[in-house]
């Protein structure tokens, strides 16, 4: 059960700084309509909008996709997807095949591409790493107050908008996805104020997403509340592991598994679980692993495949019969 964004040290060596200073030898002209960003590690300047994208964020071409500009190389996060894009996402290439950065990331691996902008936001990399990539080209990262990975959607997607010169069009897609979350809300407004909890069980070990994770978000978003005790007990974690033995902090009115894989065995046999009152009363659902991966992924793009796919067994769950079958959960082997 894949839990977190594990970040890949760049390679920071002797030759990849020689040949990240080679790569910048052309200097670029300056533009009277420079950008500047200012982010954890300083500020970025932008003489023009970027044309050329290395994408080291492990989502972050989402939002680049979804503006119109597929980057030249994305970092590769999970998954077996071609050029390391998913379902959600893959239309929106456009015939383009970035490459996909994998494994150690070597410095003269991103100068020899030469972007005009390297977007490492949600990279996990470190200032040093960051001194050496702005050489090689512009680098954006987090804003001063966010953590490495906690970057929200929306911000995300207008920021790299603004680097590209295409600010319109970041405000256009931002609108689509909330819209389609405030048709979901509109849909089903019995949904506002009950409380949800997005969880995970897998090799025993057995947790549950706070609500400034994606996943909790998610729930946040379609009007549902959050259980206190998980917040309270992640703090300022984005996750909080539980005891198999004590499932109260998730006995909320809906319950939604989170699994990397379509089958949940360790889940099916969780005795506990039989005590909540979402399985009591119908109100699990299940998460395999596309929609836990768009739910990982969090981006404008992933998010509203998240909620088209999700709506129906959420809705199944809440109409007020027990016997409703909810599809996702009985698939799995989850239901009463």
């Amino acid at each position: 059960m894949r839990i977190s964004r594990t970040p890949v040290p760049l390679a920071i060596t002797r030759r990849a700084v020689l040949g990240a200073l080679a790569a910048c030898a052309a200097v670029r002209p300056a533009h009277a309509q420079e950008m500047r960003f200012s982010h954890v590690y300083g500020e970025t300047v932008l003489p023009r909008p970027a044309e050329r994208v290395v994408s080291l964020g492990f989502t972050s071409h989402d939002p680049l996709l979804a503006l119109g500009q597929p980057p030249i190389a994305l970092r590769y996060w999970f998954g077996d997807e071609p050029n390391g894009v998913w379902p959600w996402a893959r239309p929106y290439l456009n015939g383009a095949e970035p490459a996909v950065i994998s494994g150690e990331i070597a410095m003269e691996t991103v100068a020899a591409l030469q972007p005009d902008l390297i977007v490492g936001i949600g990279s996990g990399i470190s200032e040093a790493e960051y001194a050496i990539l702005s050489q090689i080209a512009p680098t954006l990262m987090q804003e001063k107050d966010r953590p490495a990975y906690g970057t929200p959607w929306d911000e995300l997607t207008r920021l790299l908008g603004r680097a590209l010169g295409r600010e319109a069009k970041a405000e256009e897609v931002i609108a689509a996805t909330r819209r389609q979350f405030a048709e979901a809300r509109a849909r089903h407004p019995d949904w506002a104020g009950r409380t949800a909890a997005a969880a995970y069980h897998f090799g025993g070990e057995t947790g549950a997403f706070a609500r400034t994770d994606t996943r909790g978000g998610f729930l946040a978003e379609l009007g549902f509340a959050p259980m206190p005790e998980v917040e309270r007990l992640a703090g300022d974690a984005f996750f909080v592991g539980l005891s198999p033995e004590d499932l109260s902090p998730i006995d909320a009115d809906l319950l939604i598994w989170i699994s990397t894989f379509d089958e949940a065995p360790d889940l099916v046999s969780l005795a506990m679980r039989r005590m909540l009152k979402a399985h009591r009363e119908g109100r699990e659902v299940f998460a395999g692993s596309q929609i836990a991966a768009a739910l990982s992924f969090g981006s404008v793009l992933s998010l509203p495949f998240a909620l088209s796919q999700l709506e129906g067994d959420i809705a199944a769950a809440f109409d007020g019969d027990p016997a409703t079958v909810v599809a996702s959960a009985e698939k799995a082997g989850l239901s009463p």
